[in-house]
């Protein structure tokens, strides 16, 4: 027979409960949920799910930081102009991201020693003052000091000076260190341009002046001509000092070489007024005015009017092409020569030629309103009575014979 609607199930082979109309409308309630594992209720489980959901949330938020702290490395930084920054020799990775704080390169130091690390670039930060660009990355600063391309100055040490004018001019330069223990020989220096960066001392200029000096005589004077009347390395530096004070044109410097040469084949004294000069103040400047004739009667080891032959040491530190063109002068015979009024000098083989040229030198300091009886420092040569070149009469007593 089959179940009525309305009635209930049969309980126990019985026969169902007659439900009501609205009961038997209602939903069967849901089975209850069964007894809870034991394996899930183990602590172990519950621990290692914690550290799952612990590192799930740590590598996300590592994500996070990492494209934040990546970001914050390569964007422009706070700098507003360009600037120079010097870092100290010896200094630590955080010295150098505090000094580029300091002075507003970057604005994290913790990043920028972070980053060092994560590139494992700490020992190749170099020491030097280096130029940061405006809106410089953290990024880019750190591969600048990391480079070491520090900003270079020059120093420009021209043909002709003494040893001390070179060291006047070297304490001179602010960015230079500390001092020179000793004033090098004379002669001993090379002239030249030299590079270097903040924190360079004097002296390590001074040596570097020296090496290259040293190389540079051996060079010359292993190519000499075969019959030079000099006989060592120091008489060859010792002449191209002369020269290289007595004319600054390059063109003339072998004539002038020549000059000298010739004297010295000959036996002529050398009559150089630069060597008067250095006999008076021994290097340590200038005259600031011209030489008087009681200068040039005196005697000093190094006035070339009244010694023979060179004098004891150079006078000056010459440059190269002087060395050079001491050791191959141009082959011709003369023997005197005298300003001409166009920076050059004209030069003569017989004591008349001479003394034409001096005559019209001393034309054209007439038409330029010289009245002084003045003779140009490079005017050499042996001269009688009544002539206005070195060693004669021409030239009135302690007045001024040559500018200086």
């Amino acid at each position: 027979m089959s179940d009525s609607p309305g009635l209930g199930p049969v309980q126990n082979g019985s026969r169902p409960a007659i439900k009501s109309p609205r009961a038997a409308l209602e939903p069967e309630a849901a089975p209850p949920a069964p007894p809870a594992s034991r394996h899930a209720r183990n602590q172990w489980v519950v621990l290692g799910n914690l550290i799952l959901s612990l590192a799930l949330v740590l590598l996300v938020g590592g994500l996070v930081g990492f494209s934040y702290a990546r970001h914050a490395f390569v964007q422009p930084g706070p700098l507003e102009q360009d600037r120079a920054v010097f870092i100290a020799r010896g200094a630590t990775s955080d010295q150098i991201a505090e000094t580029l704080e300091r002075n507003g390169v970057i604005s994290s130091p913790m990043l920028f020693v972070a980053a060092v690390q994560l590139y494992g670039a700490r020992g190749d930060l170099k020491w030097g003052e280096y130029l940061f660009p405006k809106k410089v990355s953290m990024a880019e600063a750190m591969a600048i000091v990391i480079e070491g391309k520090a900003i270079e100055y020059r120093i420009t040490i021209p043909e002709g000076l003494t040893s001390e004018q070179i060291l006047g001019r070297l304490r001179d330069n602010d960015v230079l260190t500390g001092d020179v223990a000793r004033v090098p020989k004379e002669g001993s220096l090379m002239p030249d341009t030299y590079k270097f960066t903040r924190g360079t001392s004097r002296q390590q200029i001074v040596d570097q002046m020296t090496a290259l000096q040293a190389r540079a005589t051996q060079q010359i004077w292993a190519r000499r001509a075969p019959d030079l009347p000099i006989r060592s390395i120091e008489e060859m530096v010792i002449l191209a000092s002369i020269v290289e004070k007595e004319t600054g044109r390059a063109d003339e410097r072998p004539r002038v070489a020549s000059v000298f040469v010739n004297r010295l084949n000959r036996r002529m004294r050398l009559q150089s007024d630069p060597t008067i000069v250095y006999g008076l103040v021994l290097g340590r400047g200038t005259l600031g005015r011209g030489i008087t004739q009681a200068e040039i009667q005196r005697l000093t080891p190094y006035n070339t009017y009244q010694i023979d032959g060179l004098p004891p040491t150079p006078i000056a530190n010459p440059g190269r092409a002087a060395m050079e063109a001491v050791v191959n002068p141009l082959r011709g015979r003369d023997v005197y020569f005298v300003a001409d009024g166009t920076g050059g000098h004209a030069f003569a083989e017989t004591l008349e030629q001479h003394n034409r040229n001096v005559a019209n030198w001393r034309r054209i300091e007439r038409e330029r309103g010289q009245t002084d009886p003045v003779r140009d420092r490079a005017t050499i040569g042996d001269a009688p009575t009544g002539t206005a070149t070195p060693g004669g009469s021409g030239t009135a007593p302690n007045q001024p014979a040559t500018p200086r």
